[in-house]
């Protein structure tokens, strides 16, 4: 069984679907509107969790309602609480988002996600240290994203940057971490004014790029390689790209090829968004074995 970190996030999503995104200063009805549990490290640990790995959550939740039903959502899909924290003196993590014109846009406030610092995360280093592999977002301090791919690296554990929300990254951090996956704008960010053509072949199996329903591209050392989605009819995109994240790595514990890894992962993330929220749709591994 693969043994999985997660380093990251742990939000509340407040969901709302409309038919269409509001216009400045315009007030429209909406559909509808759930809570669901979410934030990117919890829904990469989950959808990993439901692929049959062993995963430790490495985070913080506030001292709040939304705090007890993150915990017990953990509990609920078997990741190990061992290592998330309530904090008391801060609210939980909150995503905002609306499911309009068939896609999604969010806006996220960290909350107690601020206190997943390089301090905290210590106290995790010695299930960091025996894991297989390790996942990390940009919901999380920068400075932890940094201490934990030195950490990483000291330890000879990979590293799985999913580099969401953009933000620059430093060269030290892109060479530490074993795997890069940024979408197509995230990319354009991290490599700015960079041929992302040149940026492929420079960084051999490390970048993967996640193209939407176009699929994944990276560089396998020799030539550029698009490993193609699986096309559904999609309900709701959020939470594809943690699925694909969580579904990846699983896939490369296991021992998989590169592109046997993709294709796992794009068929885990297009099962994802045939469901509602973020972990809704995030399938089991039997689904996902079955489906090909």
């Amino acid at each position: 069984m693969a043994k999985i970190t997660v380093i990251g996030s742990s939000s509340m999503d407040l969901v709302v679907t409309a038919p269409r995104r509001p216009n400045k200063g315009e007030t429209i009805l909406g559909e509808s509107f759930k809570t669901v549990p979410g934030g990117k490290g919890a829904n990469q640990a989950v959808a990993a969790a439901r692929l049959g790995a062993e995963v430790y959550m490495v985070g913080c939740v506030g001292g709040d309602a939304f705090g007890k039903t993150i915990l017990d959502n953990f509990k609920e899909n078997g990741v190990s609480t061992t290592y998330v924290e309530p904090v008391t003196h801060s609210e939980s993590g909150t995503a905002h988002i609306t499911l309009a014109d068939g896609d999604n846009s969010i806006i996220v406030v960290k909350g107690a996600n601020n206190y997943v610092t390089p301090d905290f995360v210590e106290n995790a280093l010695d299930v960091i240290r025996i894991s297989d592999i390790v996942l990390i977002q940009q919901e999380i301090p920068e400075d932890t994203v940094k201490y934990v791919s030195e950490k990483c690296h000291e330890f000879g554990v990979p590293l799985l940057l999913n580099p969401a929300p953009a933000r620059p990254i430093s060269k030290g951090v892109i060479e530490n971490a074993a795997y890069i996956t940024p979408n197509e704008s995230e990319a354009a960010i991290l490599f700015e004014n960079q041929d992302i053509h040149v940026v492929l072949a420079q960084y051999p199996n490390k970048v993967f790029i996640t193209e939407g329903k176009n699929g994944v591209r990276f560089h396998d050392g020799e030539k550029e390689v698009v490993v193609p989605s699986f096309p559904v009819e999609a309900v709701d995109t959020t939470g594809a790209g943690d699925t694909f994240n969580a579904a990846f790595a699983v896939a490369l514990a296991e021992g998989n090829s590169f592109e046997k890894s993709v294709r796992f992962a794009n068929r885990a993330a297009s099962l994802s968004v045939t469901k509602f929220g973020a972990q809704g749709g995030m399938p089991t591994r039997k689904e996902v074995e079955e489906s090909v």
